[in-house]
């Protein structure tokens, strides 16, 4: 798939959650695992170590003892765990679920995680305990330059379809009082998951929505709020900025009515403390402004 993945044994701790020791103990008691070698004979570990292992994962937590599965083939790993269809999972194995459903592009195994997920947890619990904290760890593989963007972008957009489904499917009743609230990303804006389940969470709430989703110029905003007339504004900022582009970008935004309230969520804008408009209000995440609803 283009990407060669090279983790250390302390990469697979993070990213399995199983510790090194434990690790070094199962290679060598049980020889599960056999670390490759580079050219200067530096051990190194690929994506087949990592799917094993998660599967291995699976079953110990699932009562299965790991000298047991130490007998066990690669293919007996796996199909054990299919069979287990996690049972009794908790919120790790819907972890290792979902990474290997991104590691082999696997629909069907992504399905049968989340919808576990959303039985035992409900949906809203899925997204933030499960998907939000799971993306974390996709940043980890980025940086160690373990994953391959057909890979991040697959299980986004899976996620993404759920939060849309989702979205559809809200049924509650809307009062003709309820604040209006526009969503949006501004421009080179492209990361929307945490804004769809903002936007899934204030239809829940009864809200009228209009979202814009991502990379919306703010030039075009005087005459967007002409058209929808909103009482609230709600931007999600996710990449670095320097005070000059807070200050460019507030400036910009400066042309919305005093009459609206504007809510920005960004860290790295609320690290800067920079100065804002009195209808301006700044959150450190999306999470925090969640309370202002």
């Amino acid at each position: 798939m283009g990407v060669v993945a090279k983790y250390s044994i302390k990469d697979l701790e993070v990213l399995t959650g199983i510790r090194a020791a434990t690790l070094r103990m199962w290679e060598k008691r049980y020889e599960i695992i056999k670390p490759l070698r580079t050219q200067t004979n530096i051990r190194f570990y690929g994506n087949e170590h990592l799917k094993l292992l998660l599967n291995i994962n699976v079953l110990n937590r699932n009562g299965i003892k790991i000298s047991h599965i130490a007998k066990m083939n690669h293919r007996e790993i796996a199909d054990k765990v299919k069979d287990l269809s996690f049972i009794r999972s908790g919120d790790d194995d819907l972890f290792d679920g979902l990474m290997l459903s991104m590691i082999d592009l696997d629909e069907m195994l992504f399905q049968q995680a989340f919808y576990k997920a959303v039985a035992r947890l409900g949906f809203e619990d899925t997204i933030n305990r499960i998907i939000f904290p799971f993306f974390n760890r996709i940043g980890i593989m980025w940086q160690i330059d373990s994953i391959n963007p057909a890979q991040e972008h697959f299980i986004s957009n899976m996620v993404r379809q759920k939060l849309i489904s989702a979205i559809d499917h809200v049924n509650v009743p809307i009062h003709s009082a309820a604040e209006k609230v526009l969503l949006f990303l501004p421009e080179n804006e492209l990361h929307e998951l945490g804004l769809l389940f903002f936007n899934y969470l204030l239809k829940n709430k009864g809200y009228k929505t209009v979202y814009l989703g991502q990379a919306v110029p703010l030039t075009d905003l005087p005459k967007i709020m002409e058209v929808s007339n909103p009482d609230i504004l709600v931007c999600n900022v996710s990449n670095p900025m320097t005070i000059g582009d807070v200050n460019s970008f507030i400036s910009k935004l400066n042309a919305v009515p005093a009459t609206k309230k504007v809510f920005i969520a960004s860290a790295s804008i609320f690290e800067l403390t920079p100065e804002l408009p009195p209808h301006f209000q700044l959150f450190v995440s999306l999470k925090q402004l969640a309370s202002k609803f």
